[in-house]
């Protein structure tokens, strides 16, 4: 049985997306810039693709930006806001950001000379409120928060961190990266006090090099890519009009109910370790909590190191990950789990489990089966 369990790097592309894609490919393939009848027809797509996606955030379809993906969304909003502010002011964003956030904030000040600072992270992951508290003022331009930790799979407490910008620096501007929250974790623009929001199309079964920008109206941001003026020159070039086609249908065709299964699928899962291996550690919040996504465990099993344990699930065909998939071969220790203060065992130890709808009690149990197994070899073996 082939387990996969590493859905917060990537998903399997929807068969209905495949099928989308593939008569975009075949009969849409028209520039919808042009002005004859089909590419008329193809434009008519990217407006209903706008609308699909800002539905799905409660947004003004005018505000949604088709870009390559969460990390481009993440620059666009950062880079151009910093851009549109002249580079007065600070940018304040989470220890838990992607990189694709804080490497954006980082240059933003390495550009435009505006002071990028990081908020510090509680022991269980989450933004320290006191400290951001502390660094809130008049000078404070833009505040970047995950809406879900892509390492743990902390919920962020958006509701409080915009209460608290209202209340210390009402100017500043909030950008959301949800690409791990995004059709899992409800979220409405319209409602929050959220400016701009990320999207990444492959983290919910639709393809790669595609994803959107979101804002609300009054978010001011400038164009990092000239060209052509498409999208109301705020992202020239010519759309990828397969893979938005491929993204919105990936939007419509996921399963209402697909967040409770998946937090089915976690709580049993934890609830077979737990039997077996009593002393496993849960590591961020307990899969209980409010504040813990239904889709993402971190978990280590000290003093067996994650990279081992993920190789001999391989060999069983469980495919699991050690953090964000974008670090994960570079040897270092996570920065989100280091700002968490956590000890160099459960950061060596620390695996990521992250679920789909698709995911099924035998998959579950099949995984649970093998770690417990696996992890009582390989601590005859550990280092202590």
């Amino acid at each position: 049985m082939a387990v996969y369990l590493d859905n917060s790097a990537t998903t399997r592309t929807a068969e209905k997306v495949i099928e989308a894609m593939s008569r975009s490919m075949r009969e849409g393939f028209y520039n919808p810039s042009a002005l004859y009848g089909p590419a008329m027809q193809s434009e008519k797509e990217l407006k209903e693709a706008r609308e699909t996606v800002a539905k799905a955030v409660d947004a003004n379809p005018k505000n949604v930006i088709f870009t390559s993906g969460g990390t481009e969304s993440d620059n666009l909003a950062i880079l151009g806001h910093a851009l549109a502010c002249r580079g007065k002011g600070e940018i304040l964003y989470s220890a838990a950001e992607h990189a694709a956030v804080k490497k954006a904030c980082l240059e933003a000040e390495a550009r435009y000379g505006c002071k990028a600072v990081e908020i510090p992270l509680t022991r269980e992951g989450l933004v320290d409120m006191a400290a951001l508290e502390g660094l809130l003022g008049e000078n404070t331009m833009l505040i970047c928060v995950m809406q879900v930790c892509n390492e743990t799979g902390v919920i962020m407490p958006l509701d409080e961190i915009c209460a608290l910008r209202d209340r210390l620096a009402p100017e500043a501007a909030i950008h959301v990266d949800g690409v791990q929250g995004f059709l899992r974790v409800p979220f409405s623009l319209k409602k929050s006090g959220v400016h701009s929001y990320a999207i990444s199309s492959h983290k919910f079964h639709g393809p790669k090099g595609v994803g959107a920008l979101v804002w609300k109206d009054g978010f001011r941001f400038k164009p990092l890519v000239f060209g052509g003026g498409q999208q109301n020159d705020l992202r020239s070039g010519t759309e990828n009009t397969c893979g938005i086609v491929g993204m919105a249908e990936a939007v419509r065709v996921y399963p209402a109910d697909g967040y409770a299964r998946m937090l089915e699928m976690k709580k049993l899962l934890v609830n077979l370790l737990m039997e077996k291996l009593p002393e496993t550690t849960v590591i961020g919040l307990p899969e209980g909590s409010e504040s813990s996504a239904g889709h993402i465990l971190s978990v280590a099993f000290p003093p067996v190191r994650a990279e081992t344990l993920l190789h001999a699930l391989e060999g069983e065909g469980i495919y699991v990950g050690t953090g964000s998939a974008c670090s994960s071969k570079k040897g270092k220790h996570s920065a989100v789990l280091t700002a968490m203060g956590l000890k160099n065992e459960l950061m060596d130890g620390a695996i990521r489990i992250s679920l789909c709808p698709e995911n099924t009690e035998d998959e579950i149990r099949f995984a649970a089966e093998k770690i417990i197994a696996h992890v009582n070899v390989l601590r005859r073996f550990a280092r202590r």
